[in-house]
């Protein structure tokens, strides 16, 4: 995963004049698990029809000009690139929540992970 590449790939879309915000996410594989326990490293699926589903609606948001989805999947281990999320828009009111509206969705929706310990 290349975020600098991905931001690149957003700022040549043909709406880029209009854009005042670019935002990023990078998950990465955590070294614990949310409860706390030692995490040696996780097995990832995604369901790349749902994500596409999710960029369309993310796309329709006011304000939201582009948005780019890279994953990870299989067996990764601690410190690995799990997903990278770019959002592109006219300003942070918008651009922000169309982010963690992605990255919620796609954990909610379009991901299953087992945790290694």
């Amino acid at each position: 995963m290349d975020i600098n590449k991905m931001i690149n790939t957003v700022k040549v879309n043909n709406n880029y004049s209009g854009m005042g915000m670019i935002a990023s996410h990078l998950g990465v594989v955590r070294g614990k698990s949310l409860n706390g326990r030692k995490v040696t490293g996780i097995e990832v699926k995604f369901d790349r029809d749902r994500i596409r589903g999710i960029i369309c609606n993310i796309k329709k948001i006011p304000g939201i000009y582009e948005i780019l989805i890279e994953i990870s999947e299989g067996k990764l281990k601690v410190g690995d690139d799990i997903m990278a999320v770019v959002v592109g828009g006219d300003i942070r009111d918008h651009v922000f929540p169309a982010l963690i509206t992605a990255v919620n969705r796609i954990k909610k929706e379009a991901v299953t992970k087992k945790e290694f310990f």
